[in-house]
């Protein structure tokens, strides 16, 4: 499961806890602080759980920055988590933070809940559909962006795409990667989900992987549909490295939800979550008879997504 889910000693309640960190992905430290916090809250979502209790942030701090350099960026960092965290409703309560040789923003994200509320990743049936509320792509967005300043990864894309294209591309991920997944969770409960995962370092097929193996029933999910911000599949196919995007394993950072759906409630789902967010979501597969396992259909069909 994408957050554990401890049971209290009083009667009915849990504890829905989640702990994620990871490394810089964009220049911008206050987005980067954003992309963290959001990251962090995702695994909550994932399991329909829309309220956070506690908030605390892990923030390692490189010892190889200059004073300077961390007087700037730490600051910058730690506002773009509480601003976020304060978007979710809940504030930034505590934390840790230490000297490191690396940087690493996280946190830890809990809710004392009672055991109606969080929604188990393990009740999909036959004949729901999957659905995904983020593009694909991020990973090649922000390494194609870092190939601007480098003229030897430069030469093997500028023939398919332009500095313009790129940079679009480049704030599209931020945004996406920034945007919190709590309608998304909300509306879990409207249309009668019957389980999530949120779609991050494992790529699509493999969260979908992990999904398909926690069903009580004998189901497996088939992805038919591959959303990907726009350019970026022509820019994978040129730059010579295995993102494995069109396989499904290309990591994303604090991307979209995949959930579990009745079929005749998925598009009333989508509409309403793009009335909310001002984004698309879209119908990306199904579930069907199986063993557990998940698959993409040989020639998916693949949306370029341009974001307004």
């Amino acid at each position: 499961m994408d957050s554990c889910v401890i049971p209290s000693r009083h009667k009915g309640i849990s504890i829905v806890q989640t702990t994620d960190f990871f490394y810089p992905l964009v220049d911008d430290p206050y987005m980067q602080g954003k992309i963290a916090c959001a990251n962090v809250l995702s695994d909550l979502y994932a399991m329909g759980v829309t309220e956070c209790d506690n908030m605390l942030m892990l923030l390692g701090v490189s010892n190889q920055m200059t004073l300077i350099e961390r007087q700037v960026i730490t600051p910058l960092v730690i506002k773009g988590f509480n601003d976020l965290a304060l978007e979710s409703g809940r504030a930034v309560n505590c934390g840790q933070k230490v000297l490191y040789p690396w940087f690493i923003i996280g946190g830890v994200a809990s809710c004392v809940t009672s055991n109606n509320v969080f929604i188990m990743p393990e009740n999909a049936v036959v004949g729901d559909v999957l659905v995904l509320t983020k593009p694909l792509g991020t990973q090649i967005a922000v390494n194609a962006h870092q190939w601007l300043e480098d003229a030897k990864w430069w030469d093997r894309i500028k023939d398919v795409t332009t500095p313009e294209e790129v940079e679009k591309a480049y704030e599209d991920a931020m945004q996406c990667m920034a945007r919190l997944n709590r309608n998304a969770a909300r509306l879990m409960h409207k249309y009668s989900a019957h389980g999530a995962t949120d779609v991050t370092g494992f790529g699509i097929l493999g969260h979908a992987r992990n999904l398909a193996a926690n069903q009580r029933s004998d189901v497996s999910l088939v992805l038919h549909t591959l959303p990907v911000l726009a350019n970026m599949v022509k820019i994978f196919k040129a730059c010579g490295i295995n993102f494995k995007l069109l396989e499904g394993f290309s990591a994303e950072t604090s991307g979209g939800l995949l959930i579990c759906l009745p079929r005749d409630k998925a598009e009333s789902y989508c509409d309403e979550l793009k009335a909310l967010d001002g984004q698309p979501a879209w119908i990306v597969g199904e579930v069907v008879p199986g063993n557990r396992e998940a698959r993409i259909e040989i020639d998916p069909k693949i949306i370029e997504v341009k974001l307004g």
